[in-house]
């Protein structure tokens, strides 16, 4: 597309040397020549940049560049002088204009500085494009649930995320959607031009936690060689998502609980005080008032965290909203795999509608994938449809497992469900050997037998 600038200036001379130039360049012109017809122009067309003299007959330049910002307007705007001062090079800066240039100008370095100007309107418009984008991506518009439960949750969700709240906790089992809920809040309040940080905090190491988390200084450990700035200061005006934060390490939540608190930190090593404006947006699917029973959560950093509790459903409780989604799921996948599904059979309904759902959406979503991939016609068909478990009663009998003719290779099945385990529960260990019915010391030390640590 052509690059169009608008050129505010009073006198006739100066508009036809600026036209001459930038025609020269290939941009397209459009002229005013006082602040009336140049607001209409702004009005009825999309500029790429103005040149905007500060002194027209009858209102300043300065006027019409309040106006657009009121707008929110992405052009650039360079102002162009023959009466310079310092109070209106400031007062210009603050209301956003690129430049502020004396008459007269030399057309060369001109030429340059519009140069410039211009790959600023480009990079502000295609950061403009991302954040519309994930606000696409990330709106309410875009979750599925008809369900009462999930209608409540969204006006709750709405509502925090157009107010001030600082901190809100989600809970809900693994694959209820507490990662998506946590954007959606953040691309729909007024932080969204801001970072959105995540980090799962049973992923990594107490003292690597704290230094993502805090940042450290140059020295503060032995491979600390320059000074790093953690989440919080990153997200500063924006939302920083710890996920599982109900695994964290106990001698970090005391930290955490101090963050809360005074909204200040210090860098790991540091001795400054670090204050940020961040939301907090904790989730976890455990059972928190288990843990603080059990010593391993501290009961008042659960009361900091649950300023704003949101709790997420199991999918199980949702009851329409599982063929909502299937019908979703089914959609999508058809289009990526290039498959015409054009139904989906009632005894698939019936039988996604009787399924506990353990893993909740995200189980959901995978079956139905595997739905679409197996479907050899233009519908699903139950024999298209494979559960994680295929009884629904006791989720420990074997009778449902048939031992193939050909055998198996009990290694190989073995590393596989480790692996499953490992990958259900984000890689906490404990909570995978539960899952295995084994302690945490067999199943470690059957990770180094299979080469997973």
């Amino acid at each position: 597309m052509p690059v169009h600038v608008l050129i505010v200036e009073d006198e006739n001379l100066i508009r036809w040397s600026l036209r001459q130039k930038f025609e020269a360049q290939g941009y397209t012109v459009t002229e005013a020549e006082n602040g009336d017809t140049a607001r209409s122009h702004i009005v009825e067309g999309v500029f790429d940049l103005i040149m905007l003299d500060h002194k027209l007959p009858d209102i300043t330049g300065l006027d019409i560049l309040r106006d657009l910002r009121k707008h929110d307007s992405d052009v650039v705007v360079i102002m162009m002088t023959a009466y310079s001062n310092i109070e209106n090079a400031v007062e210009a800066t603050k209301l956003g204009a690129y430049d502020y240039i004396p008459k007269p100008f030399d057309m060369d370095e001109l030429l340059v500085t519009v140069s410039k100007a211009l790959e600023t309107t480009k990079l502000r418009r295609q950061v403009r494009e991302l954040r519309n984008n994930l606000r696409n991506e990330y709106g309410f518009d875009r979750v599925i649930g008809a369900h009462p439960t999930m209608q409540r949750l969204f006006d709750m969700a709405r509502k925090v995320a157009e107010s001030g709240a600082s901190t809100i906790f989600l809970r809900g089992e693994t694959g209820t959607g507490k990662d998506l809920i946590a954007r959606i809040i953040h691309h729909s309040s007024e932080r969204a031009t801001n970072r959105f940080m995540n980090i799962t905090c049973t992923a990594i190491s107490e003292a690597l936690l704290e230094s993502e988390l805090f940042g450290h200084e140059k020295g503060a450990f032995t491979d600390a060689k320059m000074r790093k700035k953690g989440l919080f200061e990153l997200a500063d005006g924006g939302t920083v998502f710890l996920d599982e934060v109900g695994d964290m390490p106990t001698g970090l939540q005391s930290k955490l609980l101090r963050f809360l608190e005074e909204r200040t930190f210090r860098r790991v090593g540091g001795a400054d005080e670090i204050k940020v404006d961040v939301r907090i947006l904790a989730a976890t699917n455990r059972d928190i008032e288990a843990a603080i029973r059990d010593g391993h959560f501290r009961e008042d950093l659960l009361y900091r965290l649950n300023v704003v509790p949101i709790d997420l459903p199991p999918l199980r409780e949702r009851g329409e909203d599982i063929k909502l989604l299937t019908n979703h799921f089914v959609s999508i996948y058809g289009k990526e795999f290039k498959k015409n599904i054009e139904s989906i059979q009632q005894d698939v309904y019936e039988k996604l509608m009787s399924y506990p759902w353990p893993g909740n959406v995200r189980e959901l979503r995978n079956v139905c994938e595997r739905a679409v991939l197996l479907c050899a016609e233009n519908a699903i068909r139950l024999d298209d449809i494979l559960l994680g478990r295929n009884v629904t009663s006791d989720p420990n009998t074997l009778d449902h497992f048939e031992l193939p003719p050909a055998g198996v290779d009990l290694r190989k099945l073995e590393e596989k469900l480790f692996r499953q385990a490992l990958a259900r529960t984000n890689n906490n260990q404990t909570k995978a050997a539960a899952l295995l019915n084994l302690t945490r010391d067999t199943f470690r030390y059957r990770l180094e037998k299979y080469g997973l640590l």
